[in-house]
């Protein structure tokens, strides 16, 4: 709150003029393990002399201990901060390092090679404006060269430095830099990176770091400090359209409300208009405000809180806008780039976060995956940890975002799991698919309730899970004569039956059980729509695609039912020879075989099929219904 009232008290006053700041590079170092690129890292900062005496005491005494280089200075510790990266002599965390020369200031992100650490590495290349990439002379360019090039594509990285490391074991071979140069720039060619820098190194020596090498006279080009300080990275974005993604609502009184965020993308004047999206809602900028004073105008990359002319309901998560106006869709297509060990399945819901927007998010469509050796797109129906494809996202609610291309800030996002919270996959918008204009929700006038009240009943689903031989057919059975018997008007979907109909064309890979369920709770709706009590039995194994198929009713209607009975006794009961089979290696992705059965976390009904018969079971559910008024 000290901030907000600092803020709002200098709303009035001029900011401090300080001098002209350094040009900034932010680059990347990646490539594949032990290629050296912490002791890329290391070397420039211990020959640009940005090392203090401590640190070099520091450095000395470590590379006695944890050092891989012998007696001599192992400049890798310099970045490999992580106890666990000492000990295995690998980068495992992204490290951030910041230096300065004459001409331009660093921010250095030092990230992993191994594949296990994608996600790391994409993280530290999503704000770069310039690779560093390093390949070992001895293995050339290889698959984990090429998966993190991609990534760079992806991201938006025009400019690569390729470090051709290690060249004394290759004896100073010209031939074997040039292969190797030429291999990467055709990879480049085919990924749209057209500035590439090949330039040959011995990181731990300093050979063409920071000065020439003696040792390769046959390389008359700049040395990687060269490069760094002379390469142009500008992409205009200033003059591009303005973006602000509102952070918070500053109301520190009654007196002052201003937006408060970082502008990522052009620039803003007092007095320029602005529209709020996705409302629509249009105003003018009456005073751009920071903690040192205000300001006339704010440019791409500046933290501000803009001052509206007009009392505007805009907060998290809007967008304030002028020029080009932003996407405004609830269905994307995108490039993602997949991090979680469980796969990804078309249909299961994560929620998105874009800039200061969080929506729930279902990925509707697998379109392709890229194969990382060939950079072929390739048909396939998910995506593995560390794997890369094109992918269909529906929304909760529209998203106000740019083309990757056009806006880093709005055109990237994250996917979370709901349940893990884990970051699932990182993502980058190509763009919006627009829903046919001419299609409409038309109104009815009977509607659920019109038809509850004809039937005397409340509507509602009771989905059965559990495994197979549980027992949720034949309960599921006697609740449906039972509601009969007492005049109810019901339904029963019952899993197998459907196979033989509507879901004929699915199996039993997750990605299949993802699309059953979806089926069958879009049919369930309708007959909850109709009024109806319908009963679902259905095995359902995985937690996210039970919540899925709640999310899409209303509260109080949707009763889950773990039929609870034990894998064992199921087993032994096995009606229809399937365990048998699956034991022997007849069925695969058999639940509860070699396929997982994730019990529910807080159903609203638990049988236990070992003690109560399926009558009885039966008749708890219908007591559960009268209890709560639904019969």
């Amino acid at each position: 709150m000290a901030v907000h009232h600092a803020i709002a008290a200098r709303a009035h006053e001029p900011a401090t003029t300080h001098a002209q700041d350094k040009p900034t590079l932010r680059l990347v170092t990646c490539g594949s393990v032990d290629d050296g690129k912490s002791t890329l890292v290391g070397r420039l900062l211990y020959d640009s002399k940005m090392l203090l005496d401590d640190q070099l005491d520091a450095l000395s005494a470590d590379s006695k201990v944890a050092g891989t280089t012998g007696p001599a200075l192992d400049f890798a510790l310099l970045v490999d901060g992580l106890q666990a990266e000492r000990e295995q002599g690998i980068t495992i965390d992204v490290a951030y390092r910041f230096f300065a020369t004459r001409r331009r200031r660093f921010v250095v992100a030092d990230t992993p090679g191994h594949v296990q650490y994608t996600r790391n590495m994409a993280t530290g290349a999503s704000q770069a404006d310039l690779a560093v990439v390093l390949i070992d002379a001895r293995k050339g360019v290889i698959s984990q060269t090429r998966r993190h090039s991609h990534i760079l594509a992806l991201l938006g990285v025009r400019h690569v430095l390729v470090a051709v490391n290690k060249m004394d074991l290759v004896g100073f071979d010209a031939d074997r830099f040039t292969a190797i140069a030429i291999a990467f720039r055709t990879m480049a060619g085919q990924l749209g990176i057209a500035d590439v820098q090949c330039i040959p190194v011995v990181a731990c020596d300093g050979d063409n770091i920071i000065n020439g090498s003696a040792r390769m006279p046959w390389y008359d080009g700049p040395s990687v400090m060269d490069h760094l300080e002379q390469v142009d990275v500008s992409d205009g974005i200033a003059s591009r359209p303005f973006r602000f993604p509102v952070q918070w609502v500053n109301r520190p009184n009654a007196e002052f409300r201003g937006f408060s965020g970082r502008v990522a993308g052009g620039a803003i004047r007092c007095g320029d208009p602005v529209v709020v999206q996705p409302s629509g809602r249009r105003s003018r900028v009456s005073g751009i405000v920071t903690a040192d004073g205000r300001l006339q105008q704010a440019v791409s990359g500046q933290s501000v809180t803009l001052l509206l002319a007009d009392e505007i309901d805009a907060s998290r998560g809007d967008v304030l806008t002028s020029g080009t106006a932003p996407l405004v869709t609830d269905h994307i297509t995108a490039q993602l780039i997949w991090f979680d060990d469980e796969a990804m399945r078309p249909g299961r819901r994560y929620l998105l976060k874009s800039g200061t927007s969080s929506i729930g998010a279902t990925v509707a469509t697998m379109k392709h995956r890229v194969d990382i050796e060939t950079m072929a797109q390739e048909a396939a129906s998910t995506l593995d940890a560390n794997e890369i494809g094109c992918v269909e996202i529906a929304l909760d609610r529209p998203l106000v975002c740019d083309a990757y291309r056009d806006n880093r800030d709005l055109g990237s996002f994250i996917l979370i799991d709901p349940f893990s919270r884990h970051t699932v996959a990182a993502g980058l918008i190509d763009a919006p698919l627009r829903r046919p204009a001419n299609i409409s929700w038309h109104p009815t006038t009977v509607d659920k309730s019109v038809r509850a009240r004809l039937k005397q009943q409340k509507p509602c689903v009771l989905w059965l899970t559990g495994l197979s031989g549980a027992g949720k057919s034949t309960i599921a059975n006697l609740v449906d004569r039972r509601l009969c018997e007492l005049g109810r008007h019901t339904a029963l979907l019952d899993g197998d039956n459907l196979r033989h109909g509507i879901n004929r064309d699915l199996g039993f890979t997750p990605e299949a059980r993802v699309e059953n369920i979806r089926r069958v709770t879009e049919i369930a709706a309708l007959f909850v729509e109709a009024g109806l009590i319908t009963l679902v039995s259905l095995i359902s194994p995985f937690r996210a695609d039970r919540a899925m198929a709640r999310k899409r009713f209303a509260e109080g209607e949707f009763i889950e039912v773990h039929v609870a009975t034990a894998l064992a006794t199921c087993e032994a009961r096995d009606p229809k020879g399937l365990y048998k089979r699956a034991r022997a290696g007849e069925l695969s992705n058999f639940t509860g075989i070699d396929q997982a059965y994730e019990t529910p976390e807080s159903p609203d009904i638990t049988i236990d099929g070992a003690v109560l018969s399926a009558e009885a079971a039966a008749e708890l559910i219908v007591r559960h219904l009268r209890a709560h008024h639904y019969v």
